[in-house]
């Protein structure tokens, strides 16, 4: 039996000889490749210092690749053969190879490393696998996780051909169902701010003024009425640095599993050179409400900062996923992609966004976001290109972000605060939701040309006012000071909706990573726009038959109704078959800026198991935002009921349920017997009030 016959996505090939060298497997496509003239890679036999690279008398050497450890080399086209033999003949080099580009995306570069993934047929059997790896000079490291009969095997130095060669023969073998060389390509610089300030979160909610059309933010508040988002709900947010001094991600519990693959340690801060695109990201979703800067959309969660290796081979989207998978993230929002116009993803990396989406979180799987693009361009489709400079892209092109299409990821485009198409943002079927941006002309990042902007050029004036969200510390970042008020583009609207997603979890965590995106997508409030885009007169801003739109998916995001929705599907029952109640009328003041707070207790005298817990606190303050409000049971648990999300409220009149906070769950089953305190802490000046009264009832 041949398993080819069964797969559609992996259709048999027959790639002529003379080819072999430049048909790229990925994805079940074969990407055709044209040689780099002016570059090649070596990989030294030991790591020589960048003086002694720099010293080599086979090129001048640019720069590490330190992920695949190779060494790139720029030398006159004429003598590229040349210098590539004398590096293969030096012995101070394991191999040297070739850098590719993929044709019809210019300045794709792609790099050569030593591994091969190979899926063999289901019936195919161990000693043939030995065999076929023998004949080909390939050493086995590893099967991959999930996938049948699938290893990554070495390149050893007995190979007879590169690995791109070797890839095109085995495919033709009738027990090879796939082979992909793992090539490493650049990631795509992250977009670039270049609105003025703005210094208000219109985002999250505001009530008209300039430039704000009605309901173009995400009704926030009153989601924030049922939750400010749970610890327990952990958001790994994925990017290029993250400053963790930031005021507004301190607190308690606030980061988890910091991990930084670049430079393969835990501390993923960001340099003095290059603004951190990861810090602007992560305050959208997940600032602390502290008085003093700005609140996430779910600034109640955890944090778990990933800086990537900023390229995208097989093992970095590996330790990606994995690392979030295995450090209990709830939700992971990539705010990237490939820097390439047509990019499919691999085997390896489908096979790990899969995994993570659906293994994940105990199985219920991890919810993953990623950003549609800004190019203003298909995720997925073809686009008559002309009048870009340098004719660096031109006529029919395909266009595809693999990332974007991935079934089990929510795709996610931006509109504008007059609730129309960002004019920069990609667009297709697979768009899933839109959120709140900027607008700005489109653009995307070329590793040669830097950032260009896609054509034809737009001469109308783009309306839309900017993200304020989390900078660098001072005046590293896009801003001076710590914090940004013009951040832009898809990479901003992700983490929107990824916070939506955190409260959404935070009231119902036995959801599914499919009933979030459902419940996302149902819940969108379906904006339109009638307009045709300024740069392709397009017309994509209604909505067909299933309520979907190329524009918007299925709508912007709307967290309150979103919310709401998860709360109705709790599936959770509480019998219970008796009452405790315990109330405490003493009014007490609270000290004003004192970290020990005032604690009130009831005393409990029933050991009864805890099955249900009900808190309804009163309390009259000048400035409530100042506040943090615990529950400790009789064992000293701590949980937090309220974080500080109230603003400038001044009475406090509120009930917390297992319902509407399910970190109450935590007490759940203990006895209830003990002492129950309620811990109030104000974390400010000025303001001061007191604890009118409080009430506990236990289900038991």
């Amino acid at each position: 039996m041949n398993d080819r016959l069964n797969s559609s996505d992996y259709p048999p090939t027959d790639i002529p000889t003379s080819s072999q060298g430049f048909i790229l497997q990925r994805g079940g496509e074969e990407l055709i490749l044209e040689k780099v003239s002016d570059r090649f890679t070596v990989r030294p036999q030991d790591n020589l210092s960048p003086q002694d690279l720099s010293q080599a008398n086979w090129g001048n050497w640019r720069r590490n690749i330190p992920k695949a450890q190779l060494a790139l080399f720029a030398v006159p086209p004429s003598q590229l053969e040349g210098a590539m033999s004398v590096a293969r003949a030096s012995d101070d080099v394991a191999f040297a190879s070739h850098v590719y580009q993929i044709k019809d995306s210019p300045s794709t570069r792609v790099y050569l490393t030593d591994q091969i993934t190979i899926q063999f047929a289901t019936w195919v059997d161990s000693s043939t696998i030995n065999a076929t790896a023998t004949k080909f000079g390939l050493i086995q490291q590893k099967s991959v996780p999930s996938l049948p009969n699938t290893f990554v095997f070495i390149v050893g130095k007995q190979a007879q051909a590169n690995p791109i060669k070797i890839s095109n023969q085995l495919i033709a073998l009738p027990e090879v169902v796939v082979a992909e060389p793992n090539i490493i390509t650049h990631q795509q610089s992250h977009y670039q701010p270049r609105d003025p300030l703005y210094p208000q979160q219109w985002y999250l909610n505001h009530n008209g003024g300039n430039q704000l059309a009605n309901g173009s933010h995400i009704s926030v508040e009153k989601a924030w009425d049922i939750t400010r988002g749970i610890r327990s709900v952990v958001v790994a947010v994925v990017d290029d640095s993250f400053d963790l001094n930031h005021p507004d991600f301190q607190g308690s519990g606030k980061i988890v599993a910091p991990r930084d693959l670049k430079e393969n340690d835990f501390l993923p801060l960001p340099n003095e050179k290059e603004a951190s695109h990861g810090t602007a990201c992560a305050g959208i979703i997940l600032a602390e409400e502290n008085g003093t800067g700005i609140a996430g959309v779910a600034p109640g969660c955890a944090f778990m900062p990933i800086r990537s290796t900023g390229f995208l081979d097989d093992e970095s989207i590996e330790d990606i996923f994995n690392w979030a998978v295995e450090k209990g993230a709830s939700i992971i929002s990539c705010s990237w992609g490939a820097s390439a116009i047509y990019f499919p993803l691999s085997l390896r990396q489908r096979a790990a966004i899969t995994r993570a989406a659906t293994k994940g979180r105990n199985g219920k799987g991890c919810v993953i976001f990623f950003s549609a693009g800004n190019a203003n361009r298909p995720v997925s489709g073809t686009v008559n290109e002309q009048g870009w400079q340098k004719d660096l892209v031109k006529g029919n092109t395909k266009w595809l972000s693999g990332f974007a299409v991935h079934p089990d990821v929510i795709t996610v485009s931006a509109s504008t605060s007059l609730n129309k198409k960002a004019a920069y943002s990609n667009w297709g079927n697979n768009i899933s939701v839109c959120a709140p941006s900027n607008n700005a002309l489109p653009g995307m990042w070329f590793q040669d040309q830097g950032y260009v902007y896609t054509q034809p050029s737009i001469t109308t004036t783009l309306s839309g006012r900017g993200i304020l969200t989390t900078d660098q510390i001072g005046a590293a970042g896009y801003d001076p000071g710590n914090f940004t008020s013009n951040f832009g583009g898809t990479s901003s609207a992700t983490p929107v909706v990824a916070g939506v997603a955190a409260l959404v979890l935070s009231v119902n965590p036995d959801l599914t990573a499919k009933e979030v995106k459902r419940i996302l997508e149902e819940t969108a409030d379906k904006i339109v726009d009638l307009e045709p885009d300024p740069q392709l007169k397009l017309r994509y801003g209604t909505y067909d038959e299933n309520g979907h739109s190329q524009w918007f998916g299925y709508g912007k995001v709307n967290a309150l109704r979103a919310v709401q929705a998860a709360q109705k599907l709790r599936t959770a029952t509480f019998s219970t078959t008796g009452i405790l109640r315990g109330e405490n009328t003493n009014k007490v003041a609270i000290p004003d800026n004192d970290k020990q707070g005032i604690k009130s207790a009831i005393a409990i005298t029933d050991s009864s198991l805890v099955k249900d817990i009900q808190v309804s606190v009163n309390i009259t303050h000048d400035f409530l935002g100042d506040l943090e409000i615990y529950l400790i049971a009789p064992n000293n648990h701590l949980v937090l009921l309220q974080n500080r999300t109230l603003g400038r409220r001044i009475q406090l009149q509120a009930t917390y349920t297992v319902r509407s906070h399910p970190v109450l769950q935590q007490l759940l089953s203990l006895p209830a017997k003990g002492r129950w305190q309620l811990w109030v802490i104000d974390y400010a000046l000025k303001d001061t009030g007191k604890l009118n009264s409080w009430e506990l009832i236990l289900g038991i």
